[in-house]
Formats: C-alpha cells, sequence, structure tokens
C-alpha cells in the first residue's frame, strides 16, 4: 500500500501540534508539524512511541528527565511512562506507535489543550 503524507487530513493533538496519520494494521505513524514555544503536557498512554526528529529542536521531558532532540535524533517512550514537552524551534516529527493509537483513529485525544 503506497500513501502520500501529502494527501493525509491534518488532525490536531494538541494546541500548536498538528499530525498527519496513518494507521497499520499494528501501528499509528504521525508526521507532526510543532509551532515554536508549543507545549504538550504532560501525559501517558500503554502505546510505545519512538519520536524522530525530523526537522528543528525539542526540548522533551521524559520520566522527569529532561534532553533536547534535535534533527536525526530517536526517542524511545516505553509503555505507561510519563512524558511532556516543548517546541525549542519549528519542528516537525515522526512519532511512531505500537499498537495503533485508536484514540486517534478515532479522533480523540484525552490530553489535548484545544
Amino acid at each position: 500500500m503506497k500513501i502520500s503524507v501529502a494527501d493525509l487530513p491534518p488532525f490536531i493533538i494538541s494546541k500548536g501540534f498538528t499530525a498527519q496519520m496513518f494507521h497499520t494494521e499494528n501501528m499509528t505513524l504521525a508526521y507532526v508539524d510543532v509551532e515554536a514555544g508549543a507545549e504538550l503536557p504532560e501525559h501517558s498512554h500503554f502505546h510505545e512511541q519512538v519520536s524522530n526528529m525530523l526537522e528543528g529542536e525539542f526540548e522533551f521531558v521524559l520520566d522527569g528527565e529532561k534532553m533536547l532532540l534535535r534533527a536525526g535524533d530517536c526517542l524511545v517512550i516505553p509503555s505507561n511512562m510519563p512524558h511532556s514537552g516543548r517546541a525549542i524551534t519549528r519542528c516537525r516529527i515522526l512519532d511512531v506507535f505500537q499498537p495503533v493509537r485508536e484514540d486517534f483513529r478515532k479522533g480523540e485525544v484525552a490530553y489535548a489543550k484545544r
């Protein structure tokens, strides 16, 4: 199956976080555009997540530990691990979740500040 990310509809994850995503049988892939200064509130989920920094700088807080991610960096977020973050610059991030984010598929995000 070929997918063109440009054809995927936008989905607001949280204020300043807009994603284009698709779901396979076992995973969700989200290409996330983040406005400079946008903050993601602390949350956790049972999904394993891998965040791949494609562009920009993003300050992640993973289980209380701050770290700066830049283009080319990846962060593995274990299941149920509290995390939050803030975009230092405009960012583009590829987030991969396993299993599928059914809340995203349904258009729901429990921690969204809209």
